[in-house]
């Protein structure tokens, strides 16, 4: 008894050939030939009842596929060859993402649909969704830094890489070193962050919360604004890489003075004053007007300064510290008694 065909699944592909189709009927056993018109396919009997053949190439249009064994042939079934379309990519969005892989980029371009696979360089997408012929939704699989041609198999064919096909994997940023790593609670500090892997940065974060502006100054250096905050904070910088690894801050609090003793002395350069507060530890600046003295700290709420020559009269007196400048109180200086 002649071999019958049924089904053929599926009923179309490319000219190019190379379609795995499913023959369902019955009387497949000992099939000598698959035939698309008068080409024969490579196939494989499965069963009695069902044969898998690739379609050989072929020319736009309907042909007859037939079974062929030693009982004779079968009924004819239509394929239909389409005009092969190679798929072309114009764009990937985002075009970067770190090299862990994970990044979700849409593809844009013609001819996806079919799509069987999405590559970057060699390796396949984490997974793929094919939205329509002109747009993939895909996710980057692991990568090492550098580019990366991007590519959709079709059955028309496989993209060529082009200026927009490339996706890049960006290795992650790492910090190094914070100058300085303390400023006032009150922010303003301008931060130089040292490390690698900076270009493209995004964002600039002290805890959580954004840098108030930074400037990218090589792929190796960020100068950043410091918002405001309290206690102990932690600089992070976001690039395309991923986040880096943090380095520390520390918001200052600002100094405040409370007394100066004592209080008055003469228009001479040597005496010694004790000044009293809080949040002095990191005085950098003691000033009586607008001069500079010398000074020890001896504690967080003590510092003793010398005081410089200076006109007779009041001078105000304020320390600088990482958290600021105290407000000031008062130091008079007395003029010798004349004889």
């Amino acid at each position: 008894m002649s071999p019958t065909i049924s089904a053929i699944n599926p009923a179309q592909g490319p000219t190019t050939g190379g379609t795995a189709v499913t023959l369902t009927g019955t009387g497949m056993t000992g099939a000598t030939a698959v035939r698309f018109g008068s080409t024969p396919a490579s196939y494989t009997v499965n069963s009695a009842t069902q044969i898998t053949a690739v379609s050989p190439a072929g020319s736009t249009g309907a042909v007859a596929v037939t079974v062929v064994s030693p009982t004779g042939t079968s009924n004819a079934v239509t394929f239909t060859y389409l005009t092969a379309v190679v798929p072309v990519v114009t764009a990937v969005v985002p075009s970067s993402g770190p090299t862990s892989g994970g990044t979700s980029v849409t593809i844009t371009g013609t001819g996806f649909t079919g799509t069987t696979a999405v590559r970057f360089a060699d390796t396949p997408a984490a997974s793929f969704f094919v939205i329509s012929a002109g747009q993939i939704t895909a996710v980057t699989p692991a990568g090492s830094p550098g580019g990366a041609a991007v590519t959709v198999i079709t059955p028309g064919g496989t993209s060529a890489a082009s200026s927009g096909a490339y996706f890049f994997y960006a290795a992650p940023p790492v910090l190094n070193t914070a100058d300085p790593a303390q400023g006032p609670a009150a922010g303003g500090t301008v931060v130089t962050l040292t490390g690698t892997g900076l270009l493209n940065a995004s964002a600039v974060r002290f805890g959580s919360t954004n840098a108030t502006s930074f400037a990218v100054v090589s792929s190796t250096q960020i100068t950043a604004t410091a918002p405001s905050g309290t206690g102990g904070s932690q600089i992070t910088v976001v690039t395309p890489g991923g986040s880096s690894n943090p380095v520390p801050f520390a918001y200052v609090a600002a100094p405040t003075l409370t007394g100066v003793a004592p209080g008055n002395g003469p228009t001479s350069a040597g005496a010694v004053v004790t000044l009293t507060g809080t949040n002095l530890a990191t005085a950098s600046k003691v000033t009586f007007g607008s001069q500079i003295a010398g000074f020890t700290v001896v504690s967080d709420t003590q510092i003793t300064a010398t005081v410089p020559a200076g006109p007779a009269g009041p001078a105000t007196v304020s320390v600088t510290t990482a958290g600021g400048t105290s407000a000031g109180l008062t130091y008079t200086r007395v003029a010798a008694p004349g004889i």
